[in-house]
């Protein structure tokens, strides 16, 4: 996320208001999804874990999407 300037806020902010485009439900220790959303008109891509058993939500990573691997809207690998 530092690399990327990207704010805890601006994290949050995705997962609160984006949508999980994908779920990786056999990641260890706890599933995950990528999350699409924008923060400041700016798309991001936010890889959260959710530990349902503790009530907890990790993020794992936030970037902003490469325009050449993913569709117009970020949301589909092409």
């Amino acid at each position: 996320m530092i690399t990327w300037n990207i704010s805890r806020k601006d994290g949050l902010d995705i997962l609160h208001s984006g949508e999980i485009i994908e779920s990786y439900p056999e990641d260890l220790p706890y599933p995950s999804y990528l999350i699409v959303g924008y923060s400041h008109r700016r798309p991001l891509h936010v890889v959260m874990s959710c530990a349902k058993e503790i009530c907890t939500i990790y993020i794992v990573t936030a970037y902003e999407p490469d325009k050449l691997k993913w569709d117009e809207n970020f949301r589909r690998r092409i």
